[in-house]
Order: C-alpha cells, then structure tokens, then sequence
C-alpha cells in the first residue's frame, strides 16, 4: 500500500500556464480560433500534460488489455461462460480479435495482461505473448463474501502500477487501458453504485446482451453484494477489494503510473472507467491525465463519466471493452497533435490575420 500511496503524491495538477501557452500556439495556426473545436482542446492538454508546449509527440502508443475472471459470473450474470476469457486471451494473440484490428489502424502496440484468469496461461507467458501478473484464479463471489482480500486488490493495483512505468521507462508516450474478463460490468456497475450512492437498476446494464429475467438477477447479486460486503466509499481499495476485479484494480494502476509520470492516459470504455474510479478516490488529480476514450452503452457508463467529470472523445454506441475504444480514441488524439504540430502559423504562411 506504501507504493501506492507514494504514486497518488506524485501526482500533481497539469499546470495551467502550459495549457494557456498552448492555446495561443493554437490560436496562431491558419483558421478561425476555436474552429476546430475539441481537437484543440485535446493538443493543448497533451501539449501541458507531457510539458512539449513546443513539439508534443505521440508517436509511441500502447494499450495494456488486461484479463481476469469474476466469481460473480457463477451466478449466471453473463450471456456467456467464463471459459470465454481465455479463449479470447488466445483470441488476443493470435491477433484475431477486434482489439488487435483497431489497434493496427491505430498504430498501437496491445499487451495482454493475466491478471487472474481462471486457467493455467503460464505456457503463453513464457512464450512472452502475454505478460503474467496473476493475483488469483479468479475473484471470489461477492454476493457470498469480498471478491478478494484487501492484499490482493493492494497487489492487482501495484502490478498495473508496475506494467505501466516499465513501458514508460520503454518510451510510451500515451497509454490506454482495456480489459476482458466474462461477468466484469457486474462488477464496474458495484464499484459506481458503492461510490455514488445511485440505486442499482440505474446503474446496471446488460453487458454482453443478457435478456430481462437475467438483468434482474444481475441487479439482485449487486445489492446482495453491497448489503453484505458494505464497502467503505471513503476507502477505495476497500471498495476494490470488496466488489471489484484483478483488471479494474490492474487498470487502476496504470492510470496513477501514467499521471505520477506525466503521462496520458485513454482510458476505454465501462470496465476502463470503474478502475479511473479507484485511481481518481486514490488521488483526484489523476483525472487531469485521462482522457475518457468513449461513451459506452453501459447505462452506468454515464454516472461514471459525470462523476468523474470527463466529456468522451467518442460515442460510437460501443459496449466491447479489450481497449477498443481507447485505440479509436488515439485517431483522434493523434490527429490533434499533428494538427498542432504540422499545421502552419498566419506569419509562416504569410496569411492575413482577423482585423477585428
């Protein structure tokens, strides 16, 4: 826990100035002020938030898709069974997946993260295809007890801490999250309800496609869940522990690495945004360094995003998950930068400027 104590302390606040002097770098380009709207404002806060007010780059993007299953699952939540999460752990490296698709057109480097998925991946490990950070094979129910203990949820954070400053130390210059994991909105959907305080069925949507007879069930194991686990919402890695996920933790961890190192960070859809929701209780700054990817289908993917006062880059009607938003979301992060870079100034071009 010291760690990560001493991770949110370095967190600090972008600083203002920067993004001012950004802004008037903008606003010197050849068009109207403002007439690009959002990409703007999306290359002057990477411009302030990696302090390149003069050449931001954003030439080396990754995303850590991490996986792990849910106890919870066993409770019938899911369309599908668990052992979708390693077949598309497989899925994953053999490049078949939407994930890996997206991220070629982005130009962004995926790593596959187990982080506690509920069968023996160590062979793809050692091939180096994945990267192994198991905490368990798979969380515990939380309708019957904690998901895991509060050492585990300690250690799933620190080894989201630990994937992300080894690839900043490897020279990334954005990251972005993503997850797989069978029954994981259960979980996201608890983690906003434990911190808000909204009720339940406002909260919980129907993830990979449930029918009606299941949601119900689904909302009924989250309030038996929190009835009896009674996570503490000024704790959260109480709140992780309680109800959460290995990955939402994971996630959690890369986002606090990402903005004590200043660092952007795409953060992808639902399950993405439950684990910005633990970085922000652990240190509120974090969310100066996250840009929210996408706005999910998850009808708690709005509480989320208001709580944490994000505006998405997209809303693509999209509810997949494994990063695939955070990779659309890198277009547009992308073409901000070169817009800033690349773009010509009204002196440069010899353009008139507005005379009044």
């Amino acid at each position: 826990m010291d760690i990560i104590k001493e991770t949110a302390k370095r967190i600090k606040p972008v600083d203002r100035k920067l993004i001012k002097q950004a802004e008037e770098h903008l606003a010197n380009l050849t068009k109207p002020v403002k007439s690009l709207g959002r990409l703007e404002d999306f290359a002057a806060r990477i411009a302030a938030i990696t302090n390149r007010i003069e050449k931001p780059v954003l030439t080396n993007k990754v995303i850590i898709t991490m996986a792990a299953d849910h106890g919870i699952a066993s409770q019938g939540v899911s369309a599908y069974p668990k052992e979708v999460t390693p077949q598309m752990v497989y899925n994953f490296v053999n490049k078949g997946a939407a994930i890996n698709v997206l991220a070629r057109h982005a130009g962004v480097r995926v790593l596959v993260v187990d982080m506690g998925v509920d069968k023996d991946l160590s062979e793809l490990a050692a091939q180096g295809k994945i990267i192994d950070k198991k905490i368990a094979y798979g969380t515990k129910d939380f309708s019957t007890g904690p998901a895991m203990t509060r050492e585990q949820a300690v250690a799933a954070v620190t080894a989201g801490m630990e994937l992300a400053e080894n690839e900043i130390k490897n020279g990334a210059h954005i990251i972005g999250t993503g997850d797989m994991g069978i029954g994981n909105t259960t979980p996201a959907s608890a983690i906003i309800a434990a911190f808000s305080g909204i009720a339940i069925p406002e909260l919980t949507g129907r993830g990979t496609g449930i029918d009606d007879k299941t949601l119900e069930k689904k909302v009924r194991m989250i309030q038996t869940g929190l009835l009896l686990n009674h996570p503490n919402s000024k704790d959260p890695v109480d709140v992780l522990a309680k109800v959460g996920g290995f990955e939402i933790g994971g996630i959690a961890g890369v986002i606090l690495a990402c903005a004590a190192n200043s660092i952007p960070v795409a953060v992808d859809g639902f399950i993405s945004t439950a684990g910005a929701l633990i970085a922000a209780e652990l240190s509120p700054f974090a969310v100066e360094y996250m840009f929210a990817s996408h706005k999910s289908q998850e009808k708690g993917h709005r509480y989320m995003l208001e709580r944490l006062g994000l505006v998405p880059v997209l809303d693509m009607e999209m509810r997949l998950g494994e990063g695939t938003g955070a990779a659309l979301a890198m277009t547009m992060l992308d073409a901000s930068v070169k817009i800033y870079n690349e773009m010509a100034t009204f002196k440069s071009a010899g353009v008139s400027e507005k005379t009044n």
